[in-house]
């Protein structure tokens, strides 16, 4: 598909009153589609900055359609990370006659660059562009995994419209389902319905508390490492930190943590995708929360650069497996810890005709994971995983 249709170049006089930027100056290395009629040639492309200038999803939010330039002023500022690969900024999809219109346009774009083996980087826009970014996957034949590092679950009510607040369950309801598992980072009690939290545990998804997240945050990395999407919800950080959202609390996570989170992310050889929702310039004093988000999206592009290719087999001579027998429930666990990274895998079994499930038998995990196996106890990630595959 020519996904050049649905893009505006970018102004970047306008955006930025440093155009002349230094060399090794992201402003300066990435490739950037300027001119009508002149969209840059994808070939040797590894990230695609997209900007969705859409808002009315984002309840009471609406400024956040105004973010993707905005954000481009503080990240095009910041100094770059070698010629590793290319990364191109495809500019703007401006917001459709409809909101569904503005949803095939994202979708769309999001299929066609990963197929290509591009990740794309979308600068929101609403959170419910994370619907439009799920459907990307429909036609790829595969399940994929969802992270999203938010205060809340956004679940609402299946017969309510989309929006930012009721996206994840059209997700969850969404034919043909190929939603193998979904992750929430962050979320806070009391901003969330226990029926939620409960119909989270029925569906053996994972969801973690923002306090014991934040009290031992290298425990995110093994959570965003099983992601194919993972989508950044600005309200997740507090607002002395991030102040430009409408929706901004006292509580979340630091801007730092956040920042940390993104780079676990783009170290992950197994996100393809990512996205960065819900600024409003609007609400944010001196701009700090676009500043906050660019870093972030910095963050992820260098994770991007440390990528290790780690593949946890048994054959696979960069990898020590380990065997820890639970004695109680005779089952086996076999882990896999990387000498590249350090990093660990369980594996999970799986039904033999089930081939489409292959992709998710290897669950990330931490030597913690393995500690509490060691234990006979067997790990929360393991036990949820084996219901889903069995």
């Amino acid at each position: 598909m020519d996904i050049s249709v649905f893009f505006k170049p970018i102004n970047v006089e306008q955006i930025s009153n440093e155009y002349n930027y230094l060399p090794n100056q992201l402003g300066d290395t990435i490739k950037k589609y300027e001119k009508l009629n002149e969209f840059p040639s994808l070939e040797e492309c590894r990230i695609a900055i997209i900007g969705v200038k859409e808002g009315r999803g984002a309840l009471d939010n609406e400024g956040c359609a105004l973010a993707p330039d905005i954000i481009r002023k503080y990240l095009y500022k910041l100094w770059g990370l070698g010629n590793q690969f290319q990364i191109i900024d495809l500019g703007n999809i401006e917001a459709g006659h409809t909101l569904d219109d503005t949803y095939f346009a994202l979708h769309s774009t999001i299929e066609t660059l990963v197929k290509d083996n591009i990740i794309p980087v979308i600068l929101g826009g609403g959170h419910d562009l994370t619907y439009a970014c799920y459907k990307g996957y429909e036609n790829l034949e595969q399940l994929v995994n969802l992270v999203v590092i938010d205060c809340d679950f956004n679940l609402g009510f299946i017969d309510q419209n989309i929006d930012a607040q009721t996206y994840l369950s059209k997700i969850i309801m969404h034919q043909p389902n190929y939603l193998f598992n979904f992750s929430n980072i962050g979320y806070q009690t009391y901003l969330v319905d226990p029926n939620a939290v409960e119909l989270m545990d029925k569906l053996f998804f994972d969801c973690y508390r923002l306090g014991p997240v934040r009290a031992n945050i290298e425990e995110t990395e093994p959570i965003v490492r099983n992601a194919d999407i993972v989508s950044f919800d600005i309200s997740a950080v507090r607002m002395a930190d991030a102040p430009g959202n409408y929706n901004a609390g006292p509580n979340g996570f630091s801007g730092e943590e956040y920042c940390q989170i993104a780079r676990y992310a783009g170290l992950s050889d197994k996100v393809t995708s990512v996205g960065f929702y819900e600024y409003n310039p609007t609400f944010d004093n001196r701009e700090f929360t676009a500043s906050l988000t660019a870093q972030a999206i910095w963050c992820f592009i260098e994770g991007v650069t440390q990528r290790k290719n780690d593949n946890p087999s048994a054959l696979n001579p960069n990898f020590l497996k380990y065997r820890v027998f639970i004695s109680e429930n005779k089952h086996e666990i076999i882990f896999y810890k990387s000498n590249k990274s350090d990093r660990w895998w369980m594996e999970v079994p799986y039904p033999n005709n089930k081939s489409k499930y292959e992709r998710h038998h290897l669950v990330p995990c931490s030597y913690s994971d393995y500690q509490t196996a060691c234990n006979e106890i067997i790990p929360d990630k393991w036990w949820q995983t084996y219901q889903k595959l069995i």
